[in-house]
């Protein structure tokens, strides 16, 4: 890591704002002369680019969406030539239709540079071997780990996603230290050592785990936690920004910290669109603040956080964000009511019998929408006791309704009955009528 980076993690909140509103203003005339939609979008807003002298101007700037980087796709929102292009991503969807990101040599030092912070902060440096088990290619996960760690001077296990029992062996024989993938899959490893009888916290060297792609809960850490022996901090990121990186967990656990040099954060009521103050929830909003290839201006994560007031025990001064709540685009309207899957999740969480692997399915039965919980019990519950899975199912039952006020089915299932993912997690499957 570079020898200025403590500097500039620890020095005074106004020299970091001083940063972003010349990196601001340089990235909003240069995606308005460069990128006809910012022209256009600028103009029929009546915003003028040239006019930003304050970080709270830029909330004069409309904002952008993933559906109008889609509809620009490959190329419409480059603002280089395509011939200082060194590396290019797209972002995973369901819709059919990407969102492209595109990195110059510099987009890629700054991306090694942020990811490489999350290093440091679990402690890593030339002595660590990391162990890469997010996918390589057009996903982001993989390559952002990768350069990250080379930044820290961290030694670097390629192994990608896959063949879990070779991800085991080098985990064993290679001595990796910090290990980087979805945290469902950090489990699926755990769960598959234990079950051919390795224990991973004795005859695994993991010291820190970077896990992100997707949301995980307070019981899913710390199951983590005691079955790896190691300490689990959060990543977060998303193609259409930069990849894994954006912001990453310190040893406190207590909020992500930004990289604010390179992101400036707002969070913003998701109906209204105006901006929340410090420590209310609403929809995390990003603009880049040096990125050169693929440069976003106030980008709607879709993301639900909130900026955690004052500063973290570790001395860092960049601002955090808390851990995701979920998504806008999650949240599910069941009979009129706004559930968000990690609200569900909270609840089970409160539960001792039931475990953290669960989905959540949801159909329509003459013409009403009927939602069923499926939720493996923990080792040791007595599956075999009809009483004892009717008592549990009404306990997750009654206590979703207490807190959602709205009716949920639930099924208490095996353990490891539920499929393990090697990528994201999928955890709602909707075959509504009418409902894609």
């Amino acid at each position: 890591m570079d020898a200025n980076q403590g500097d500039i993690l620890t020095m005074p909140h106004e020299r970091i704002e001083g940063i972003q509103l010349e990196g601001i203003k340089k990235t909003v005339a240069r995606c308005y002369e460069n990128i006809p939609y910012y022209k256009k979008a600028y103009d029929e807003a009546g915003f003028d680019p040239y006019s930003v002298e304050s970080l709270d101007d830029l909330g004069r700037a409309p904002f952008v969406g993933k559906q109008d980087l889609r509809d620009n796709y490959p190329y419409g929102m480059l603002a280089v030539p395509r011939s200082e292009v060194r590396e290019i991503h797209l972002s995973s969807g369901t819709t059919g239709v990407a969102t492209l990101a595109a990195y110059t040599q510099r987009d890629l030092e700054i991306w090694a540079e942020c990811f490489g912070r999350g290093i440091v902060y679990a402690g890593g440096g030339a002595d660590d071997v990391v162990q890469v088990n997010y996918g390589y290619g057009l996903f982001t996960g993989g390559l952002g780990a990768h350069y990250g760690s080379q930044h820290s001077e961290a030694a670097v296990i390629p192994a990608s996603s896959g063949n879990t029992e070779r991800q085991i062996r080098l985990l064993k024989d290679l001595g990796t230290t910090i290990m980087c993938c979805t945290p469902s899959y950090a489990m699926h490893i755990a769960d598959t050592a234990l079950e051919a009888g390795i224990d991973p916290s004795e005859e695994f060297h993991l010291r820190a785990g970077i896990h992100g792609a997707e949301p995980f809960s307070d019981s899913l850490r710390a199951d983590l936690e005691r079955k790896l022996g190691y300490k689990v901090l959060d990543v977060y990121g998303l193609t259409e920004t930069m990849g894994p990186g954006v912001a990453i967990e310190c040893w406190e656990q207590a909020g992500l910290h930004l990289a604010e040099d390179h992101f400036y954060a707002e969070v913003i009521d998701p109906v209204t669109g105006k901006n929340l103050p410090d420590g209310e929830w609403g929809e995390l909003v990003i603009t880049t603040v040096d990125r050169e290839a693929s440069p976003v201006v106030r980008y709607r994560t879709r993301d639900i956080t909130r900026i955690i007031p004052g500063t973290c025990a570790c001395g860092r001064t960049h601002r955090r964000i808390d851990r995701l709540h979920g998504r806008t685009d999650d949240m599910l309207v069941i009979r009129g009511v706004n559930v968000f899957p990690s609200q569900i999740e909270d609840v089970v969480k409160t539960i001792p019998d039931a475990s953290s692997w669960y989905r959540i399915e949801l159909e329509t039965v003459k013409s009403l929408d009927v939602v069923t919980l499926k939720i493996e019990a923990n080792p040791g519950f007595a599956l075999d006791s009809i009483a004892a899975v009717q008592r549990l199912q009404r306990e997750i039952q009654a206590k979703l309704k207490a807190a959602l006020s709205v009716r949920i089915e639930v099924k208490v299932v095996e353990p490891k009955s539920i499929p393990r993912s090697e990528g994201k997690a999928k955890r709602v499957f909707d075959a509504r009528e009418g409902i894609r």
